[in-house]
């Protein structure tokens, strides 16, 4: 997960984390658990946001399919 890439999304188009939440249909808590990667997207929340943020199959893959690397 990118969240660096998310949030400056998130800020492109002015939401916060309660409404980007608010858009999922879920709580604040838990949109911050998945940004944290504590909890995982589920592919109807990636397509939500895909529409949302009006990203490119490339911006989703850089954003919730990045591996971390040792």
């Amino acid at each position: 997960m990118n969240k660096a890439l998310l949030e400056s999304k998130m800020k492109l188009y002015g939401d916060t984390g309660g409404s980007l939440a608010d858009y999922l249909g879920i709580s604040r808590s838990t949109l911050s658990a998945k940004i944290n990667e504590k909890a995982e997207f589920t592919q109807k929340e990636m397509m939500s946001i895909k529409k949302r943020y009006e990203l490119t199959a490339d911006d989703v893959d850089g954003i919730f399919f990045t591996t971390k690397v040792s």
